[in-house]
């Protein structure tokens, strides 16, 4: 298990697609913090204005809210929306892909004939590369406002490394989602639709409709998606047992199709 996750390391490594992930990532929070800082900024405000765009007081009072949000806050309300779950799903859809659209799968299983095994190994590298993926993130959203000479209020280094901890912990499990659907269909297809509909949380959102139709308790709120929202205020009970249900659920659901499966 632990010789074929080395060997999944290094393929992630020359991985051309992970690469392509993280400059995408990157570019998106870029181009967040680019517009955040600008909204922050009064006098950019002032100099819109004065050239005829309409400035409303709900624009002054966001500016306002913007100026003063700490850096916490600020990585939460770009990284707590689902944006990142999305970003992960995709990615653990499309390495996972590589090894059945490339053949390796084949491969892999002929020299190693426990399939627990190579499933044990990729939940393992699920949880790295989320852990990556989330680390990476939030680094490039302390640092990224230096580079646009926005500075958000400090936040304590150890609530930093709280709040990435709680925020690596359901985007673990939900990477656990792409791979199983990638071992159950055999395509990246699905796992990248559901990582897009369940990360952006609109599977939630469905979910809390159709409860409130019916009358049945809201689970909407045991949703990774919602759980990743409510990271800044973490409720430590409830993130541990949701990641460990979900990734029990897709654990066991990726080792049924690999045992059941022909590969």
């Amino acid at each position: 298990m632990f010789n074929m996750l080395r060997m999944d390391l290094r393929r992630l490594a020359k991985c051309r697609s992970f690469y392509v992930i993280l400059a995408v990532n990157a570019v998106l929070l870029l181009l967040v913090t680019i517009m955040a800082s600008s909204i922050a900024n009064p006098e950019m405000l002032d100099a819109m204005e004065a050239q005829g765009a309409e400035i409303t007081r709900s624009d002054r009072m966001l500016s306002e809210l913007l100026e003063s949000m700490s850096q916490l806050e600020l990585m939460h309300e770009t990284l707590g929306g689902g944006f990142l779950l999305v970003i992960a799903g995709i990615g653990m859809t499309t390495f996972v892909n590589g090894d059945f659209s490339s053949g390796f799968i084949k491969n892999t299983c002929c020299a190693k004939s426990r399939r627990w095994d190579y499933v044990c190994a990729k939940i393992l590298l699920a949880g790295i590369y989320s852990g990556f993926l989330t680390v990476f993130s939030v680094l490039l959203m302390l640092f990224a406002p230096v580079l646009v000479h926005w500075q958000p209020v400090p936040a304590p280094v150890w609530s930093i490394v709280q709040y990435t901890f709680w925020l690596w912990l359901p985007h673990w499990a939900f990477s656990l989602m792409a791979l199983a659907l990638v071992l159950l269909t055999r395509s990246s297809t699905l796992g990248i639709i559901l990582s897009m509909v369940a990360g952006s949380g609109l599977t939630a959102m469905l979910a809390g409709t159709l409860c409130s139709m019916l009358g049945l308790p809201h689970v909407e709120q045991y949703f990774l998606n919602t759980v990743v929202s409510g990271v800044n205020a973490p409720q430590v009970g409830l993130i541990l047992a949701c990641t460990l249900v979900w990734g029990l659920i897709y654990g066991v659901g990726s080792l049924l199709c690999m045992e059941k499966r022909d590969i």
